[in-house]
């Protein structure tokens, strides 16, 4: 008989920095009318993969005073798990960013030695993770600080499944860490998620998606999803070699989150049971509907609504055709 006071293992744990977001619709100047929210690539996955239906729980750490309760409260309000949350003295990290119309966006960043960078393979429970269906971590975690990387490669050490997400930004870190990350990460992860063609060319010296997939593959990855941008995806995995059309989102207010979305979704739903193919779709499909809202989780699509979206854009087609090596232009 069961232990009714046992906790159900999570579907999707995501673990990284937190950061509140202070947006505008003109550039940075005093006096200028802002927007905050609280984003971050973690939190924007695990919004992905909670709406998208998984048990999802957000592993990262907020300061211990006011400011850090009411980003947890933020997180809780998204229906994400609060349960592996930590919280210590330090500085919440910032971001300020500003959109055009057409939803490209300008960054600033004040995380230098955040709270959130403080992160460490003390704070990976290896039990919680073992027993969650999926644990995603990305780029950033590897680039924010020593212990942060050092947590996500214990966190590839004990999930049955480990998702990867390059996420590579030179103004975090050199191409030559980046590159060592997604190499010493791929043997080890269930699904990789590189972007054509800034990713797949600077860490992995690839041209094309076909052929980074297939490298990624040769390093010992489950499953790859290749992105590239307007254009679709590539799938490559043990039974799967396909390209999966990108959906045109119905508006574009603002890009961030777009990538974090379809890595939730996607890993959401073959937690779920979902094919490789059926999962990228959905993922598509939830990526752009939220550059319809500002921020990173401005806009959260339910689950009913990305479905909806990805089958009424769908083709059979678009789940079963693959595209010749090195035919797709260079969108990211």
């Amino acid at each position: 008989m069961s232990n009714p006071t046992e906790v159900q293992p999570f579907d999707v744990v995501a673990m990284g920095e937190i950061l509140l977001e202070v947006a505008t619709d003109v550039p940075f100047g005093h006096g200028v009318p802002a927007q905050l929210g609280i984003s971050g690539d973690a939190l924007n996955v695990a919004a992905a993969a909670a709406a998208a239906g998984a048990r999802t729980a957000l592993l990262a750490v907020l300061p211990d005073d006011d400011l850090g309760q009411a980003v947890a409260a933020r997180i809780a309000e998204l229906g994400i798990s609060t349960d592996l949350l930590k919280f210590r003295p330090g500085q919440q990290g910032v971001y300020l960013v500003h959109c055009d119309p057409d939803g490209q966006r300008e960054f600033s960043y004040a995380r230098s030695g955040s709270v959130g960078s403080t992160l460490g393979p003390d704070d990976v429970d290896p039990d919680v993770l073992a027993a969650a269906g999926a644990v995603i971590a990305g780029g950033i975690a590897c680039a924010i600080s020593a212990t942060s990387r050092a947590a996500v490669y214990r966190a590839a050490e004990v999930s049955r499944r480990f998702v990867f997400d390059p996420n590579y930004r030179p103004r975090l870190t050199s191409v030559e860490d980046a590159t060592a990350a997604v190499t010493e990460l791929s043997p080890k992860a269930f699904l990789v998620t590189p972007s054509f063609p800034g990713e797949t060319s600077a860490l992995l010296g690839t041209s094309s998606p076909a052929e980074a997939a297939a490298k990624l593959r040769s390093l010992g990855t489950a499953n790859v999803a290749v992105t590239c941008g307007a254009e679709g995806i590539q799938l490559e995995s043990d039974t799967e070699s396909a390209w999966i059309e990108a959906i045109p989102a119905p508006a574009v207010v603002d890009q961030t989150g777009a990538g974090d979305a379809f890595v939730g979704t996607l890993t959401a739903r073959l937690v779920l049971g979902d094919s490789l193919p059926d999962a990228a779709r959905y993922g598509a499909a939830a990526a752009s509907l939220v550059v319809g809202g500002k921020g990173g989780t401005g806009l959260i699509p339910s689950f009913e609504q990305t479905r909806a979206h990805a089958l009424g854009a769908a083709t059979p087609a678009a789940l079963t055709v693959e595209t010749p090596e090195g035919e797709l232009s260079s969108h990211a």
